[in-house]
Parts: structure tokens; C-alpha cells; sequence
């Protein structure tokens, strides 16, 4: 598994992206000054937004419904959990946008190839980044505390 996306695993059986790209903000607005260039103010995060790119080809790794199932996904308009293969959880996000190009089409117009860029945006507040344990039957472990934690 590269990717959780809610119940939809990204991988080699369903879909494998071959690029991820993370773009994060952080607001800064400024107040216009005589003789001196504007002041900044930090007021918190801004967007965090992912790209999923890569391709498809059912004749070689992936399927097409795959493709269908997250345009589902994204009519929606709910918020997913996004988990990587190695149990990082990332936060909540939608789907802002699914593009994808078919090539090397068949005779009858199907595809053999469809290439896809899938637009990723957080929705919630909360930090993201812990880790989640997974033991070899691919369940959720709660972590253990330490003596003396609580």
C-alpha cells in the first residue's frame, strides 16, 4: 500500500501514483507603513494541499473503475482520512480535482493508458503527522504508554 485515501488504497492493484507533491502556506498579511515597507503579522497555517500524479494501465497495473471510484469519492464532498503505507497520518482532505488523459486508445475508443492528477486539500485543524502502528494482519494498534504516562 503507497496511500489511504478514506477505504481507497492507492497501490499497484488499484492505483499507483508515481509523483506526490506537498505545498504548504502560511498567512502573513501586511499593514501598509509611511516610509517603510509593510509590516507582516503571522495569524497561522494556510493551505495544505497534495497532488497525486501517475497513470493507468489495466493491461499492466491498475484499473480504470479505480479512477471512477475516486471521481465518487469526490462527489461526495466529503473529507477523507489520508494515511501513507507507513502509517503517517497526514489529516482530513477532499478531492479538489481529478483530471486525467487517455492514450493509445483501442479500436473501439477505450484507452489503453490514462494518465491522472488527483488534487488533494486539508479540511481540518488538527496537526497530523502521528504515526499509526500496524501489526502483519494490516490492523490498527493502539500505541502503549509508557510507565508513569497518563
Amino acid at each position: 500500500m503507497l496511500m489511504a485515501l478514506g477505504q481507497f488504497i492507492f497501490g499497484i492493484e488499484t492505483l499507483a501514483y508515481q509523483e506526490l507533491k506537498r505545498s504548504n502556506t502560511w498567512r502573513h498579511p501586511s499593514s501598509s507603513r509611511i516610509g517603510a515597507r509593510p509590516a507582516r503579522q503571522f495569524v497561522g497555517v494556510g493551505d495544505d494541499t497534495i497532488t497525486l500524479s501517475g497513470w493507468v494501465a489495466p493491461e499492466l497495473v491498475g484499473k480504470y473503475t479505480s479512477v471512477a471510484e475516486l471521481r465518487s469519492m469526490g462527489d461526495s464532498g466529503q473529507a477523507f482520512a489520508l494515511v501513507s503505507g507507513t502509517g503517517e497520518v497526514f489529516g482530513q482532505y477532499v478531492i479538489e480535482s481529478l483530471s486525467e488523459t487517455g492514450t493509445l486508445h483501442h479500436a473501439d475508443g477505450t484507452p489503453r493508458r490514462i494518465a491522472f492528477d488527483l488534487q488533494l486539500a486539508r479540511a481540518d485543524d488538527n496537526a497530523g503527522g502521528s504515526k499509526v502502528t500496524v501489526n502483519e494482519q494490516g490492523q490498527y494498534v493502539a500505541p502503549t504508554m509508557a510507565p508513569g504516562e497518563e
